[in-house]
C-alpha cells in the first residue's frame, strides 16, 4: 500500500500517560490514535519529508512531540507547554460531562445546543494547537481537531 508523504503513519505514547489511567481512558486514547491515523495531513515545516512516525512523551510539564521517518531515523522534536491547553481542556471535559447527562434525560434541542458548544470548544482547542505548532508543523484543520482529541485524551486524569 502506498503512503501519502505528508501524513502520520504511526503514533506511540509514553507510558507516563498511562499512570492511573482507567480502562475507559485507555480506550479513549486508542480511539483518538486510530482516528488520527485513519485521516491526517501532516508535514514538518522544516521541509523534511514524511511519512512520519510520532512519539509523544511528557517532560517538565511539556508535551514532547518527536517525529521520525518510517525507518525510525529522528527528524525533529519539539515541546509544547500544556499551560495554554489547560483551560480549554477543562472546559471541554465539563461540556462532555454535560452532554452525557443531557443524553440521559434532556430533550433533543438541549442535547443539540450542548453538542454545538462542545464542538465550539473543540475547535478553540484545535486553533490553539495550530497556533502552538506554527512554524514547526503544518496540518489541515481536521488533523488539528484529531490531534487535539488525542491531547485531551492524554490530559485526562483518573477520578
Amino acid at each position: 500500500m502506498s503512503r501519502k508523504p505528508g501524513r502520520l503513519t504511526a503514533i506511540t505514547v509514553d507510558d507516563t500517560f498511562s499512570r492511573n489511567a482507567t480502562p475507559e481512558m485507555l480506550q479513549d486514547r486508542a480511539l483518538a490514535i486510530h482516528d488520527l491515523l485513519e485521516g491526517n495531513d501532516f508535514r514538518l515545516s522544516n521541509g523534511k519529508p514524511g511519512p512520519y512516525k510520532l512519539a509523544i512523551t511528557s517532560q517538565d510539564q511539556r508535551l514532547v512531540l518527536a517525529l521520525s521517518d518510517e525507518a525510525g531515523a529522528p527528524l525533529h522534536s519539539f515541546g509544547l507547554s500544556l499551560t495554554p491547553f489547560r483551560h480549554v481542556v477543562k472546559d471541554y471535559f465539563q461540556i462532555c460531562d454535560s452532554y452525557v447527562m443531557a443524553v440521559k434525560g434532556s430533550n433533543p434541542q438541549a442535547i443539540e445546543a450542548i453538542d454545538m458548544a462542545r464542538r465550539g470548544i473543540h475547535n478553540e482547542g484545535s486553533e490553539i494547537l495550530l497556533e502552538r505548532l506554527k512554524g514547526k508543523a503544518e496540518m489541515d484543520f481536521d488533523t488539528a481537531r484529531r490531534l487535539f482529541t488525542l491531547v485531551c485524551a492524554l490530559m485526562q486524569r483518573a477520578a
